[in-house]
């Protein structure tokens, strides 16, 4: 399953690439204030999931609509996306990682959408929208053939189309890359709030 992370600097507060399983990165520069971040050190650790998470939000929101730019069969991918804080791969005061992807359980399909698939049959949609592989004529009311079935066993249960076409991906999370400046403009917003609120450079 597909899988994008947000993260943010250490207390040296010089840049810090986020990675991981097909994962894109996102930079907060705050070298520029390398001097306040040192005289501020516990201010800043404070704001690190903050800023994660105002972050994530925009690729969150971003991945959202990108789904909703699909267009509407089930519902079921849109529902399934969500945003997740990982204690797992964070460390409180120096980094904070969130999650944002699609729930396969909810939504099996989505790496098929995300990353395109190869076509070996025949689909029809059903009145509740749902779209099934046509079955041939004698298989009615036969068992479908597990998943791990040869392909010879499912050609011989589903009609096969022709000759197999590619269906290229909607990268719908992927494509929330675009949206890296903006998150990042959103994390470092985020932390000049709170460090005003602080008292900082004349703040509150």
């Amino acid at each position: 399953m597909a899988r994008r992370t947000l993260s943010n600097p250490g207390r040296d507060g010089r840049r810090k690439v986020l990675t991981g399983g097909n994962s894109f990165g996102m930079e907060l520069d705050l070298s520029a204030l390398n001097d306040m971040l040192s005289a501020l050190e516990s201010g800043v650790e404070a704001a690190i999931r903050p800023m994660a998470q105002a972050g994530a939000q925009v690729i969150y929101e971003r991945v959202k609509l990108n789904v909703q730019g699909l267009g509407r069969v089930t519902g079921n991918l849109e529902r399934s996306i969500y945003q997740y804080f990982s204690d797992e791969k964070s460390e409180d005061g120096k980094r904070a990682e969130y999650h944002i992807s699609w729930n396969h359980k909810k939504a099996p399909h989505g790496h098929l959408v995300e990353f395109g698939y190869l076509q070996r049959y025949r689909y029809y949609q059903t009145n509740d929208g749902q779209v099934r592989p046509m079955v041939r004529p004698g298989m009615d009311g036969q068992p479908p053939p597990p998943r791990r079935a040869s392909q010879a066993q499912k050609d011989a249960y589903y009609v096969t189309l022709p000759s197999p076409k590619q269906v290229p991906g909607k990268a719908f999370v992927r494509s929330a890359a675009s949206s890296l400046p903006e998150a990042q403009k959103a994390a470092q917003a985020e932390l000049w709030r709170r460090l005003f609120e602080q008292g900082a450079y004349g703040g509150a």
